[in-house]
C-alpha cells in the first residue's frame, strides 16, 4: 500500500489534470501552467516513471478555435466543440512534450471500452505496451462521438478507471481545491483540510455532497467516487489542487499536500478489476448477516439461500450488486440465475434449486470466482 511516507517509491502514475486547471476564467487555454505541468511530468518520466495523463480542455479549446463565448448545453453541441479543441489540445501536448524529449499518444475512451470485457483487456494491454516503450500516453473520453449511455461519465470517473486498468501505483487528481474539507470552505472559512482518508465513510462521502450539491465544491461529489474505484482496486489516490506551482513534485516528496486516499492492499486481478468497475451494474441481491460473513471472511460464494431480496430486472451472465441487510453493496459478481429465477429460489438451499426451477445449472448464485469485495 502506498502511503506519504513511500509515495517517492511510486512507480506508475496516473494525473488527472481538470479544466479549472488547464484553461484561464475566459476559457481559453492557460498554456503558462500547461507547460509548467509537462515539465514536471518530463521530469518524472526522466526518473523512470511511467506516466499516464487524463486531460480535460478539449471543449473549451474547442470554444475558443469556434468563437464561441460560452459552453454549449447540447450534447451535438459539446461533441462538435470537442471534435474541434480535441486536435488543437493534443497538439499543445505533442509540442511541449517534445521539447522536454518526451514522445506522447493520444487514447481517447468510451465507456464501452470498460463495459465489454474484451475492448478492457485490449484497451490495458495498448496502454501497458505504451509504457513499456517510455510513451507517456494521453487520454481523454472521447467526446466526439461519446452520448450519455456511452460516456464514462466525468474525467474524474475515467480518471480511476485507467488507473484500474492499468494497475498504477498512485492516481493524483488535480483541480481548483486544496483536497477534502471537513466542511465546505466556501462558506466555512475556518473549514479544515483532511490530509489522510483511510476509509470511504458515509460520513467522509457526506462531505462531498451530491451531484450539483451546493455542500460539494469542485465536483467533490465525482471525485469521492473515483477515490472508490481507485481504493477498492489497490491504487492509492491524491486530490490537489492544480493551481500550486510544483504540486505534483510535492506529492511524491510525500509533503502534506492535498488529501490522500489510501488504498487497500493489494492490485485486483485484471478480470475482478474489470467485474468491480468496468462492467455495466444491472441490478443487486440484498443477503442476511450470515451471508455477508461468509462471503467477507470466509471467502464463500454467494448462495440462494443467504439471498432476502433481488432488485432490478437482470440477465444470466450480468453483473450485479451484493448487498448487505442496511443496504450497503460490499461485493459484486456475475449472476448465474436471472431475477426472476433468483426471487423465486432466494432463502432455498442449494439441493432445491431443481425441484423449485425444474433444473439446476449452477450451485451458486455468484461463485466466488466471479465475485469480488467492495467493503
Amino acid at each position: 500500500m502506498v502511503t506519504r511516507a513511500t509515495i517517492a517509491s511510486a512507480k506508475r502514475l496516473v494525473v488527472k489534470v481538470g479544466t479549472s486547471t488547464l484553461t484561464h476564467h475566459t476559457g481559453k487555454l492557460n498554456f503558462f501552467r500547461i507547460e509548467k505541468l509537462v515539465r514536471e511530468l518530463s521530469d518524472l518520466a526522466n526518473q523512470g516513471k511511467q506516466i499516464i495523463l487524463v486531460s480535460s480542455g478539449a471543449v473549451g479549446a474547442g470554444l475558443d478555435r469556434l468563437g464561441l463565448k460560452e459552453r454549449p448545453k447540447t450534447i451535438p453541441e459539446k461533441q462538435a466543440a470537442a471534435a474541434v479543441g480535441q486536435g488543437i489540445l493534443m497538439h499543445t501536448y505533442e509540442k511541449l512534450f517534445r521539447e522536454y524529449g518526451q514522445t506522447v499518444a493520444q487514447v481517447l475512451l468510451t465507456r464501452e471500452d470498460s463495459v465489454k470485457h474484451k475492448r478492457y483487456i485490449n484497451s490495458r494491454n495498448t496502454l501497458l505496451t505504451l509504457l513499456s516503450m517510455g510513451v507517456i500516453p494521453v487520454i481523454n473520453e472521447n467526446d466526439a462521438v461519446a452520448v450519455d449511455e456511452l460516456k464514462i461519465g466525468d474525467n474524474d470517473t475515467l480518471s480511476a478507471t485507467v488507473a484500474t486498468i492499468v494497475d498504477a501505483d498512485v492516481l493524483i487528481i488535480l483541480s481548483d481545491v486544496e483536497g477534502v474539507f471537513d466542511d465546505n470552505p466556501q462558506l466555512n472559512p475556518a473549514a479544515k483540510r483532511i490530509s489522510e482518508i483511510a476509509d470511504i465513510t458515509t460520513e467522509i462521502e457526506a462531505l462531498a455532497g451530491g451531484p450539483g450539491s451546493s455542500l460539494g465544491t469542485g465536483g467533490m461529489h465525482t471525485k469521492m467516487q473515483a477515490a472508490k474505484i481507485a481504493v477498492n482496486s489497490g491504487v492509492t489516490m491524491l486530490i490537489a489542487s492544480g493551481l500550486r506551482d510544483g504540486v505534483v513534485r510535492d506529492i511524491l516528496s510525500g509533503a502534506d499536500v492535498g488529501t490522500i486516499f489510501l488504498s487497500k492492499e493489494t492490485h485486483l486481478q485484471a478480470r475482478k478489476s474489470w467485474l468491480a468497475f468496468g462492467a455495466r451494474i444491472s441490478g443487486a441481491v440484498t443477503v442476511d448477516p450470515g451471508c455477508e460473513q461468509a462471503i467477507l471472511e470466509g471467502g464463500s460464494s454467494l448462495l440462494a439461500a443467504g439471498i432476502t431480496g433481488v432488485q432490478g430486472r437482470f440477465e444470466q451472465g450480468n453483473t450485479i450488486r451484493v448487498l448487505n441487510a442496511a443496504g450497503r453493496e460490499f461485493a459484486r459478481g456475475l449472476a448465474n440465475y436471472n431475477a426472476e429465477e433468483i426471487m423465486r429460489i432466494m432463502g432455498h438451499h442449494t439441493n432445491e434449486i431443481v425441484q423449485i426451477l425444474g433444473s439446476k445449472s449452477y450451485d451458486e448464485v455468484i461463485h466466488r470466482d466471479n465475485l469480488v469485495l467492495m467493503a
